[in-house]
């Protein structure tokens, strides 16, 4: 991948573009939290070649959600939980209203 290819991808969410510290200084956080929000599994980062942690803008939206949490006094697993639950929730619906869809059009009421 050339610098040229990464330039191009700053836009693509899932990229990931920033490093630990970088990340880190976006949110307003430390290292640390980082690390600990990966270790609950809330977010994965992925690795360099070096091996250094890079987040990607989805993913720092996600932390900046569960660092919402901890500041309003919500224990850090407890809010890395409540996101996951969330999450599962946000799809659920999603997957509850395309059926929804699905089933109107497919099977249109009959009148009586």
């Amino acid at each position: 991948m050339t610098a040229g290819d990464s330039f191009g991808r700053l836009d693509d969410d899932d990229y990931p573009a920033y490093t630990m510290g970088r990340a880190a200084d976006m949110l307003g956080t430390t290292q640390g939290f980082l690390r600990a929000i990966g270790e609950a599994r809330l977010i994965t980062p992925l690795r360099s070649e070096g091996g250094h942690r890079r987040y990607s803008r989805y993913q720092l939206r996600i932390a900046a959600r569960a660092r919402e949490l901890v500041d309003q006094g919500t224990p850090i697993e407890a809010a890395c939980r409540i996101i996951i639950l969330e999450d599962q929730l946000e799809e659920a619906q999603r997957i509850n209203a395309e059926h929804r869809r699905t089933d109107g059009t497919a099977n249109p009421p009959t009148a009586a």
